[in-house]
């Protein structure tokens, strides 16, 4: 199926091209004191900004200006029109709307008695650009470089209850322990021998009496020697991986288990075959 895609493309690309152009006519500012006096007044280029703009603490700035179809040299009504207040230091800006009847005519005000929330901190000496922009559908979009304008220095924000909470707090160092020293070989030999010493005297002492192998196997002594084998196993698993709490905890169960198997094995009547020599 042949898609349309692309002839839209186009047709918006020649529309584009064929959109109204805007411009201004009869741009002014005023600049008056608390007093409605007059200090400063002059039409606005286009092409050339004026001197920079001074305000006082008290002082009002008026712009006037109205939108006009270039091609048909009407007034018109944009969709979109605000002042930009851009600090090309901090790179804070703050948006106006700007209010444009249907013929196109636009006033703007700004008393610094009460200076709207939306121009960006100042500081002293540092001068805020105003831009103008003008969108619309049916135009192609405007954008005028107007002034630039020095206002009082912002007074600094008033501090919140809970501002010290989100300030960044000293960092953390942690001092770790030194890694565990082995204990000299020597030591680490003794201690073997100690642990396996009452082995060498089971096993001598398993070779003296020669138990029968029947016996040992019999239902009453092989849980007891099953439990001996447990105790031997957890303490390996201790030593791998077990901690003391768990070993005691296993432990205590399994003394239970291991003094029912030995008091039966107590109790149990048989015959030691003891070898001669």
């Amino acid at each position: 199926m042949y898609s349309l895609r692309p002839l839209f493309w186009l047709l918006l690309a020649v529309a584009a091209v064929q959109a109204s152009v805007l411009s201004l006519q009869s741009p002014r500012f005023t600049i008056l004191s608390s007093s409605a006096e007059q200090l400063r007044s002059e039409p606005l280029s286009v092409t050339q900004k004026p001197a920079p703009l001074t305000l006082g603490a008290s002082d009002a700035l008026k712009l006037t200006f109205q939108v006009l179809d270039k091609d048909e040299g009407k007034g018109v009504q944009p969709h979109q029109t605000f002042l930009r207040f851009y600090d090309e230091i901090s790179g804070e800006e703050g948006i106006q709307p700007v209010r444009v009847t249907s013929g196109g005519k636009a006033k703007f005000e700004l008393n610094m008695a009460r200076p709207p929330a939306s121009i960006p901190p100042t500081s002293a000496g540092i001068p805020l650009k105003v831009e103008l922009i003008i969108g619309s559908f049916v135009h192609s979009p405007l954008k005028v470089e107007l002034f630039e304008l020095f206002l009082p220095e912002s007074h600094p924000a008033p501090q919140h209850p809970d501002e010290a909470s989100f300030h960044p707090l000293p960092p953390i160092h942690h001092t770790f322990r030194p890694e565990q020293k082995l204990p000299p070989r020597i030591i680490s030999a003794v201690s073997a021998v100690l642990v396996l010493a009452p082995w060498v005297v089971l096993v001598g002492l398993w070779g003296h009496i020669r138990p029968s192998v029947p016996y040992l196997l019999s239902p009453s002594i092989l849980p007891f020697i099953v439990t001996l084998g447990a105790f031997e196993t957890l303490l390996v698993w201790y030593w791998v991986d077990l901690k003391l709490g768990q070993v005691l905890l296993y432990g205590g169960i399994l003394s239970v288990f291991a003094a029912l198997a030995g008091r039966q094995a107590l109790a149990t009547k048989g015959d030691l075959r003891v070898g001669r020599k």
